[in-house]
């Protein structure tokens, strides 16, 4: 296939475009640097410096020879996006060209401005383009498992089924989302959804959770081909940034109570999923939505889980709980269905001690690199 990916310098679409384009897709990664400079221009630099997209294309291509197309441009401009589809003609368009961050959503008002300006008038360009230049391609979009929230009912797989005063009928599953950056994909999710009723788009709505992890496949071949790995308190996981803590033997800091549930997934299941989604497209007019992840932790777990992989390698890694930052229900109900993916064949890379270890042991290796300023966080949601 001919695969565009946007945000192809991120920390999921540089492994995505290495992926791809080693099982043979001809590949062309898009990225404006926004992340860069947002990190630059907060002290939120990742652990390690990796290359821009460019240099990376040239060193992936040099030592695999699998090419991928670098292109620098901003996909909320319009005239740039199209201009890229229509001299590609993508099968498949990954987008992941979106501000991730939630605490940055929060930060102040410019932060939240561009945020929600850039998330939903890239997302309209996309579906617009599509549209015009590529009306058979498949949109594979990253949404994220924060839209649904942390409802006191089971979370269904993007639809849920509602009968009311007799009548029945499917709708998109109710939305509470807990930051700007989270409401900002919900919006994405209802624009999508109006432009495949309206317009016949086929379109795979991915809804991840919190991804970890450092290596993949390819990834593993040179340092500078790993992906941006944040620790900070902006683009940093909660995962990432426990091992980090643990490898710089400072305590990992656990938002209140600890006991707030997610689901998480492996990196090279990010991968995995998005391969799967791109090999079996939906059909014209269809809005296929695909909860993304493996398994559910608290995040208190998930800090006990580190500190006895710290402690598999000798060290002590300790807890610390701070005041919550955010705002959110910290005792809640979670569960959420995860059928799509394993019906597709996801073979699931879990969170087991070696893996961990991995992680802490290549974060002790550069721990000369953290500064443990960067990690707590800067700001409140309210």
């Amino acid at each position: 296939m001919r695969i565009l990916i946007l945000g192809g310098d991120g920390y999921l679409g540089w492994p995505a475009a290495m992926h791809f384009a080693a099982a043979g897709h001809t590949v062309q990664a898009v990225d404006n640097y926004a992340r860069r400079r947002i990190a630059e221009e907060n002290n939120a630099q990742p652990l390690f410096a990796t290359p821009e997209l460019e240099q990376r294309a040239r060193i992936f291509q040099a030592g695999s020879d699998h090419r991928v197309e670098a292109v620098i441009g901003d996909c909320a401009d319009y005239g740039f996006l199209a201009g890229a589809v229509r001299s590609f003609s993508p099968d498949a368009i990954i987008h992941l060209a979106e501000q991730p961050s939630a605490p940055y959503s929060m930060m102040d008002f410019e932060a939240a401005r561009y945020t929600l300006n850039n998330n939903l008038n890239t997302t309209f360009n996309v579906l617009w383009t599509i549209h015009e230049h590529a009306p058979q391609c498949h949109l594979i979009k990253l949404g994220t498992m924060g839209e649904y929230g942390t409802p006191d009912i089971d979370i269904e797989e993007g639809w849920i089924d509602i009968s009311h005063k007799g009548r029945s009928d499917r709708f998109l599953f109710p939305r509470q989302p807990g930051s700007l950056y989270h409401t900002s994909k919900v919006f994405d999710t209802d624009l999508i959804w109006f432009y495949v009723r309206t317009w016949g788009i086929r379109c795979s709505d991915l809804m991840q959770g919190p991804v970890y992890g450092l290596f993949t496949e390819q990834s593993k071949q040179r340092p500078e081909l790993l992906p941006n790995f944040h620790y900070d308190d902006l683009f940093g996981t909660v995962l990432n940034r426990f091992v980090v803590q643990a490898a710089a033997g400072v305590p990992m800091t656990v938002y209140g109570k600890g006991s707030q549930v997610r689901g998480y997934l492996n990196l090279v299941d990010t991968l995995q999923c998005l391969t799967l989604a791109a090999g079996n497209p939906p059909g014209e007019g269809e809005l296929r939505i695909l909860n993304q992840f493996t398994e559910t932790f608290s995040v208190v777990e998930l800090a006990e889980r580190v500190k006895a992989a710290a402690a598999g390698l000798g060290m002590a890694a300790d807890i610390k709980h701070i005041a919550n930052p955010r705002k959110e229900r910290e005792e809640h109900y979670y569960n959420p269905r995860s059928d799509g993916f394993k019906a597709l064949g996801l073979k699931p890379h879990l969170l087991t001690a070696d893996v961990l270890a991995e992680m802490i042991d290549y974060a002790v290796s550069l721990s000369d690199n953290i500064d443990v300023s960067r990690i707590h966080p800067r700001f409140a949601w309210s």
